[in-house]
């Protein structure tokens, strides 16, 4: 169907295994036993920051759920979960508002 042969997908398989060990054991077998250098601390800092609203954005801008198409619902609560995040400064909170006022919203705009 893949126009590809078993054994080749199967050292596809393999390479990016390895290739994924290999990232997770940079981090884990070199800095493991002692103590991670202050500049790499630092921009590892910001990471989560980083990687939740990039996993979020599309799916309060884009959502799958409405092909596409904006949708009040999400953006009302992805507002409120910021403003309670920013006056908080918890996540679980930001994100247990957005949630309760994203199943509120829906239920009531259905």
């Amino acid at each position: 169907m893949t126009g590809y042969s078993d054994s080749t997908i199967w050292l596809i398989i393999v390479a990016v295994g390895l290739g994924t060990y290999g990232l997770r054991w940079s981090f884990l077998g070199i800095f493991g036993s002692r103590p991670m250098p202050i500049w790499a601390q630092r921009m590892l800092r910001y990471t989560a920051v980083g990687v939740l609203p990039a996993i979020v954005a599309p799916l309060v801008v884009w959502p799958a759920a409405t092909h596409g198409e904006p949708d009040p619902a999400r953006m009302i609560a992805a507002v409120a979960a910021v403003a309670v995040g920013v006056l908080t400064r918890n996540v679980l909170a930001a994100i247990l508002a957005g949630m309760t006022v994203l199943y509120t919203a829906l239920y009531f705009m259905a």
